[in-house]
């Protein structure tokens, strides 16, 4: 016997106060707490299984596959029988051809972020003003990116066709670029530069729309403090803009890269890898004795250096340039929570 709170002086059974109605509804709410843990579970994994299915599907068995095959001497036809190891590897970094492919890819992604990426952020900050036709401006220079890759190279086919071309019209009677008359495509000395040129018009306008969502993400009450404080233009560009920018430039950064070590539509179309393996990357020379000299083996160790050389960039850049974007994004969500 106890006594009530609510009286202070009448007694109650504690027995009958355990298994009060209101406290067997709570039992009942921790009994449920399991099952409703199973059920939440069950129903991620029926919302993850088909996409994991996919992820393995078309990526992850693609790599098996391909690790297997550079382990042979296979031209596609049959079941893979001689064994060479990592004797296509050998070959691989052997070959001058593939060791200047590593070389102009890394002259893509230095003229990408040194060219394109800058390009396109100036842009983005001049449409970002107040002008007229903005709007058009924008749509005309992102209308390129929404071409295909092979509607881009067949058009600039055209454009730079040796004598025929727009460019050599263009550049008729011009006294310092006069010499590139068709020289665009069909040079050594030239091809690599036409096609980063190419790549530029093609891409730099998504870079140009994500870094214009950047700056209209920025609060404008900042840069107003900043001008309130006394710094000019270029002071509130270098010092409150460019800083709040970090994480779409480091996004954009990471895609030009990728973009520039994976290149292979254009450089196709337009030039195949020519002349003289002068515009080849790759992802073309791995096109070239997977599918026309039917090398299959060789091929495959192509293609796990290109997916090794990705991945490492991938997890390096990760870890020194997102890691504190992707920390002050977890900490966001554990602070929604």
């Amino acid at each position: 016997m106890t006594l009530s709170v609510e009286t202070g002086d009448r007694p109650v059974d504690s027995a009958r106060a355990r298994n009060r109605p209101g406290r067997g509804r709570y039992r009942g709410r921790e009994s449920a707490r399991p099952a409703r843990r199973i059920r939440d579970w069950a129903s991620v994994t029926w919302f993850l299984v088909p996409a994991l299915l996919l992820f393995a599907l078309f990526v992850l068995v693609p790599i098996a596959v391909a690790l297997y095959t550079s382990l042979f001497r296979w031209g596609g036809f049959g079941p893979p029988e001689d064994f060479v190891g990592l004797g296509n590897y050998t070959r691989l970094f052997d070959d001058p051809v593939f060791r200047g492919d590593l070389w102009r890819g890394l002259f893509l992604v230095v003229l990408s972020i040194a060219v394109q990426l800058p390009f396109a952020l100036g842009t983005a900050v001049l449409l970002n003003q107040r002008l007229p036709g903005r709007a058009v401006y924008r749509t005309l220079f992102f209308a390129p990116y929404v071409l295909s890759e092979v509607v881009t190279g067949v058009l600039f086919g055209m454009i730079f066709l040796p004598g025929d071309g727009l460019a050599d019209h263009l550049l008729d009677g011009v006294p310092v670029l006069d010499g590139l008359a068709g020289r665009w495509f069909s040079d050594p000395s030239t091809a690599l530069p036409t096609v980063f040129l190419v790549m530029t018009w093609k891409y730099f306008g998504f870079h140009m729309m994500l870094y214009l969502a950047g700056l209209q993400s920025i609060p404008s009450e900042v840069l107003e403090a900043a001008a309130i404080d006394g710094a000019g233009p270029w002071r509130r560009f270098r010092h409150v803009t460019l800083p709040l920018l970090g994480p779409t430039l480091r996004i954009s950064v990471f895609l030009s890269v990728i973009g520039s070590i994976q290149l292979f539509d254009l450089v196709w179309v337009t030039t195949s890898g020519g002349p003289t393996h002068s515009s080849e990357t790759m992802a073309v020379t791995m096109f070239q004795f997977g599918f026309k000299r039917y090398q299959v083996g060789y091929a495959g160790a192509i293609s796990v250096v290109m997916f090794a050389v990705s991945l490492v960039f991938s997890l390096l850049y990760q870890r020194f340039a997102l890691r504190r974007d992707l920390r002050g994004a977890v900490t966001s969500m554990g602070a929604g929570r």
